[in-house]
């Protein structure tokens, strides 16, 4: 692992606003940035220079009923956390969560939260796996997926964030009202995803595969990640879906799903960049 690596996973395990694969987390969130809130944390983002905070962490001493109303929401496979910081600057009131496993990629979000004072906002190191395991019934409002792998062979689809073995796992600690923000350059997934919601019979509130082109475009999806801007897969159109997980999803349409997949076709950028990625693949070999 190079230096500049170890320096930031060294720093994030400082950070107040990140913690990695924590345990006892179901129905705390709101105490946690309650204490986040109260605690004094300076970071001097130059040079990583950590004084020691006052940070509250006995669950016991806060009553945590005056923040139980706060609209939590997570933002998964965050990368950077451009995202959930954008969120955090435009809903103050609100608490924010991004997850990723990359503890470096962490660190730039977490360091910007830090350096702008949004005790709002917080990330989670861990597998998006083990998501359920942070979150008690119906705690999380919102869950935003931004620019994720798309995985884009057929052989690798239950790993897409949309798949119903994710979706199953958000039921898990989204309200039932709770709703489900996808967007992606990927036409794939875009079209992957509106398959699901179709056989699962999902509520569709909002679809849109040139999102930009809209007239009246929600200001959160105005926020743009260093993803986004890399256009890997060179479709020119960023594709955007809402909805909820509302209904039950029975495994015995997963069979089903398997086979409906195999005619969503991919389009030319994807197509490159598969091949790509197989060359690679084969080089590393």
């Amino acid at each position: 692992m190079g230096q500049k690596k170890l320096i930031k996973f060294a720093a994030i395990k400082e950070y107040n606003n990140v913690l990695e694969f924590p345990q006892d987390m179901q129905g705390k969130w709101a105490t946690f940035f309650d204490g986040l809130k109260k605690g004094k944390s300076t970071i001097d983002i130059s040079s990583l220079l950590i004084s020691d905070g006052q940070f509250v962490s006995n669950v016991s001493s806060i009553n945590k009923e005056d923040n139980a109303s706060t609209p939590l929401t997570l933002e998964l496979a965050c990368g950077r956390g451009e995202y959930v910081v954008g969120l955090g600057r435009m809903f103050p009131e609100q608490h924010f969560i991004g997850i990723d496993l990359k503890g470096n990629r962490i660190w730039k979000g977490a360091s910007i939260a830090n350096k702008d004072g949004l005790t709002n906002v917080a990330f989670v190191r861990s597998q998006i796996e083990l998501t359920s395991n942070y979150f008690a019934k119906k705690e999380v409002d919102e869950i935003w997926i931004t620019f994720p792998d798309p995985q884009l062979r057929w052989s690798k689809s239950k790993k897409r964030l949309t798949h119903p073995k994710f979706l199953r796992l958000y039921q898990q600690f989204l309200k039932n009202d709770g709703i489900v923000h996808l967007k992606t350059d990927s036409p794939l997934l875009y079209n992957f995803t509106l398959k699901v919601i179709e056989l699962y019979g999902l509520h569709l509130i909002y679809k849109t595969d040139n999102l930009y082109a809209e007239q009246n475009i929600d200001p959160r999806c105005l926020i743009k990640t260093y993803y986004e801007g890399l256009d890997i897969a060179q479709s020119n159109k960023i594709h955007y879906i809402q909805f909820n997980i509302d209904g039950d999803l029975p495994l015995e349409l997963d069979e089903i799903l398997k086979e409906a997949i195999k005619d969503i076709p991919m389009d030319a950028g994807e197509l490159l960049r598969m091949e790509a990625e197989a060359a690679r693949a084969k080089k590393e070999d």
